[in-house]
């Protein structure tokens, strides 16, 4: 039975976190919204006995699951992509709640009073809040990320134990939004943080995540996802 992977089908977003754990674990899965523009997933929502309150969201059978970090939770364990060891799995779900934190800050550098008002509505405010994104956020999570990698006592190969996890490739995805949204604000991070960087690319030189990368399932980054590209809150 494949799983079912709902979300916009025009995006990375959120979804893409979850895609992500399925490529690389090599999981059977259908894009369903890819398929039908969405409209199952719209039903879905309403029909579901444990509801989920936005997209992205899994189903497999007659479960259904939503929020990423939950996603990633149950998934885990069935792909591979986390530790058996309870106190690495709780390390493990810290790390990845972490970084949907730095997911919504980047979601309000570009909607930073209303997020249903149009991104040239609030210019001003959102000029303000990148600014204080760029020069003090994304340091400040990039280099927690860092410092977790060096203290692994496996080694800094990876986050949590000896190997690969879902954390690892959400730190891949947040490295890879941030260079598109905020290429020169990343830039000077990633100098600082060379654990970090050498992560990210050891992640898309996997094989299953680099023909992922080239392949047409990998939607481009747009200026309609969380990651946008907007010159103007870069510096």
């Amino acid at each position: 039975m494949a799983y079912e992977l709902y979300y916009w089908p025009t995006i990375q977003g959120r979804g893409e976190f979850v895609r992500l754990a399925f490529e690389a674990a090599g999981a059977d899965y259908v894009d369903v919204s890819r398929q039908d523009d969405g409209e199952a997933m719209m039903a879905l929502m309403q029909e579901a006995a444990t509801p989920p309150f936005a997209p992205p969201f899994v189903r497999l059978g007659d479960r259904t699951v939503g929020q990423v970090s939950a996603i990633l939770a149950w998934l885990g364990p069935r792909l591979g992509l986390a530790p058996d060891d309870a106190a690495d799995r709780a390390w493990l779900d810290q790390i990845q709640l972490t970084f949907a934190d730095l997911v919504a800050e980047v979601h309000d550098t570009h909607h930073p009073i209303d997020m249903m008002a149009y991104y040239d509505d609030q210019k001003p405010e959102a000029a303000r809040r990148a600014r204080a994104f760029r020069d003090h956020r994304i340091p400040k999570f990039l280099g927690w990320a860092e410092q977790g990698l060096a203290r692994n006592p496996s080694g800094p190969t990876w986050l949590v134990g000896e190997s690969l996890t879902y954390a690892d490739l959400s730190l891949f995805q947040v490295v890879e939004g941030l260079i598109y949204a905020f290429p020169k604000a990343a830039a000077r991070t990633l100098k600082t943080t060379p654990k970090v960087a050498a992560l990210s690319d050891r992640v898309a030189a996997l094989p299953r995540i680099r023909a992922y990368l080239d392949s047409p399932r990998r939607i481009p980054f747009n200026e309609e996802g969380i990651f946008r590209r907007y010159p103007e809150l870069d510096g």
